[in-house]
């Protein structure tokens, strides 16, 4: 890595967080300035713009959440396991965050909205990465009749992610990592006694 990519990289690294956790209308050009130690002109010398740096951050805060979850689903193959490991990944985002802040998909989303198409766009496609993931694991199971085969994949997926993206938001919330592990274990009774194949 040339000297220009590993500035580039630290901005990234230290203006993921910051974004996660301010938002991109909370997050001023001195509070970027402040967190990375560089002037306007530093900054700028690699993004072209606040947007633009924005956009990447997201990336790079969603690529190291991913790598998180691939990591809780790593030597899992039961379906019922690897379900089990996705409420670990989300158990994780409030206990140990990858990323200070919670899960940029739903900051994102939320602060995004009707307001920064371009960051919305950018949620969508993580939650879309995020739901692909929960549907192999799901489809998967069904076809090594690790799950029913009735299940309705799409449906399941919704309230999975719904009920622990909804769980992330009441502990950031409340500041309680309650509402997750309660959310968890509901999931996991779920997972167990009524997707489970017999």
């Amino acid at each position: 890595m040339t000297k220009g990519e590993q500035t580039r990289e630290m901005i990234l690294e230290r203006a993921a967080p910051l974004f996660n956790q301010q938002g991109y209308f909370g997050s001023s050009l001195s509070d970027l300035m402040r967190v990375t130690g560089l002037e306007k002109g530093g900054i700028y010398n690699h993004f072209a713009s606040k947007e633009q740096l924005a956009l990447e951050a997201f990336d790079y805060a969603f690529g190291v959440h991913t790598q998180h979850m691939r990591m809780a689903l790593a030597n899992k193959k039961h379906a019922v396991e690897r379900l089990h490991g996705l409420i670990a990944y989300f158990l994780e985002i409030i206990e140990n965050p990858p990323v200070p802040g919670g899960c940029p998909i739903l900051n994102t989303a939320v602060e995004s909205d009707d307001a920064h198409p371009a960051l919305r766009d950018r949620a969508r496609r993580g939650m879309n990465e995020l739901r692909g993931t929960l549907e192999r694991i799901l489809r998967r199971g069904i076809e090594r009749q690790e799950i029913r085969p009735d299940v309705d994949v799409a449906a399941i997926t919704t309230v999975f992610i719904a009920t622990m993206e909804g769980a992330v938001m009441l502990s950031k919330l409340y500041q309680d990592p309650l509402y997750v592990r309660q959310a968890g274990e509901h999931l996991g009774r779920y997972i167990d006694t009524e997707l489970r194949s017999l």
